[in-house]
């Protein structure tokens, strides 16, 4: 497996791409631009997801205590909370599940504001990730694109995109394809938090509901995928595991940056499920 294979790949697909995948049990890798730093759009909720539950684990905070959110703590997006109308009341837990399952906006600056962003960035810090952290909330990201342009969606032009804080790894949120791999390890590994944290992380990780990216690479019933999409105008990303019925497991992050600014991109997203699979075939050979 070399590195003009994958720039080929990405190339058909109209992208540049950057890649990380490690076997979690054998510590294998295979990479492709791998330490690279880059923007990470919503895969930044997973260390958030970390830290919330190394807080529970220290008794810091109580996931089953219940949080009201209402129109005033909505920041734009999508799906879950973002997107609702009236106000809502759920515990933590469930404020987790959203930020993960559809990368809910809201639901994770919400999270950020209880657990803090200095905290996320001490934990990263003290795990030995050198370049991954939390310099934005999704709130903060979202307000900043249309600040740096001078107007709201959509971002079309180079001249804007130049200017988007979001797409510049020194002043966002930001990381590399292979320090995200390795979070998603630790996780796998009961290594990020206690057992019953790491196992409970995995379960939600399992839930995100959107195949277009990562498990468009595995469309097999017995083979089970987990991660965390990230999107910006020209940045497609998500990092996550594969696991295999003969108890294979496979960490992989994958982020590519189109010439296009077009919201809807299928061949970019089509292709980190591509490449995913080219990477971890090769790890199980």
């Amino acid at each position: 497996m070399t590195g003009p294979a994958f720039a080929e790949l990405f190339r058909v697909a109209g992208v540049t791409g950057w890649l990380s995948a490690v076997d979690l049990d054998t510590g294998r890798e295979v990479g492709h631009g791998a330490d690279e730093r880059l923007p990470i759009a919503s895969m930044f909720k997973v260390a958030l997801l970390v830290e919330l539950c190394r807080q529970a684990d220290a008794g810091l905070l109580d996931l089953a205590s219940r949080v009201t959110v209402t129109s005033a703590d909505r920041v734009p997006g999508p799906t879950g909370l973002s997107a609702m109308s009236d106000e809502v009341t759920m515990s933590l837990r469930d404020l987790a599940y959203l930020m993960i399952a559809v990368s809910d906006n809201t639901a994770a600056d919400v999270l950020l504001s209880r657990v803090g962003m200095d905290a996320v960035n001490a934990m990263l810090e003290g795990l030995g990730f050198e370049v991954t952290r939390v310099l934005m909330t999704a709130g903060e990201s979202n307000a900043s694109m249309a600040e740096d342009t001078g107007h709201g969606w959509p971002y079309l032009d180079q001249e804007d995109l130049d200017k988007m804080r979001v797409l510049d790894p020194a002043r966002a949120n930001r990381g590399t394809p292979r320090e995200l791999a390795r979070l998603f390890g630790l996780i796998w590994r009961d290594e990020a938090a206690a057992p019953d944290s790491c196992a409970w992380m995995r379960a939600v990780l399992n839930l995100q509901v959107w195949p277009h990216r990562l498990a468009s690479g595995f469309p097999y019933d017995d083979v089970a995928v987990s991660g965390k999409t990230g999107t910006l105008p020209t940045i497609r990303g998500e990092a996550g595991v594969v696991e295999y019925p003969d108890g294979g497991r496979y960490a992989v992050a994958v982020i590519t940056r189109s010439v296009s600014a077009a919201l809807n991109h299928p061949r970019a997203d089509a292709v980190i499920g591509t490449a995913a699979h080219m990477a971890v075939d090769h790890l199980r050979r």
